[in-house]
């Protein structure tokens, strides 16, 4: 199975069973001369900086790449609440961080959704008092922030 990402808390369909640890990946990426001088002459005329795009778009990809090798080495089966962030470094060089939290995860049987009533809800521990309702979409859920 290749690792799974996802910017959400949970993974659709999967049930979270174990917490790795975090994982991220980045690199420091600088700009070409011969880029930056284009860049200059395309933004007297206006457009967008293609150059750049692509450079961002490598960037993103190693980053992320570095941080699947780590969630591999740690066992893991996803990343889950992914994010990028950037920061300056020197002058004419950024570095492009991701990360996200390695765990496990397990399908989740499409015959729990099938056990549910008509209206998406669980009524069965319902009482007079109190009433928990368990939707589709909010089966329990691993939270890796806390």
């Amino acid at each position: 199975m290749t690792v799974q990402l996802s910017n959400l808390e949970h993974l659709p369909n999967y049930q979270i069973t174990e917490r790795l640890d975090v994982v991220y990946g980045s690199t420091v990426r600088s700009k070409h001369v011969g880029k930056d001088l284009f860049a200059g002459l395309k933004n007297i005329v206006g457009g967008e900086l293609t150059a750049y795009t692509e450079l961002l778009e490598e960037s993103r990809q190693e980053a992320i790449d570095r941080m699947i090798v780590k969630a591999e080495a740690l066992g893991a089966d996803a990343v889950v609440g992914l994010r990028f962030s950037t920061s300056s470094i020197a002058q004419g060089a950024s570095e492009l961080f991701v990360y996200g939290t390695a765990v496990k995860v397990a399908p989740i049987s499409q015959q729990q959704y099938q056990n549910l009533p008509s209206d998406g809800y669980d009524h069965s521990s319902q009482n007079t008092n109190t009433q928990t309702q368990v939707a589709p979409d909010d089966l329990p859920r691993f939270n890796p922030f806390g």
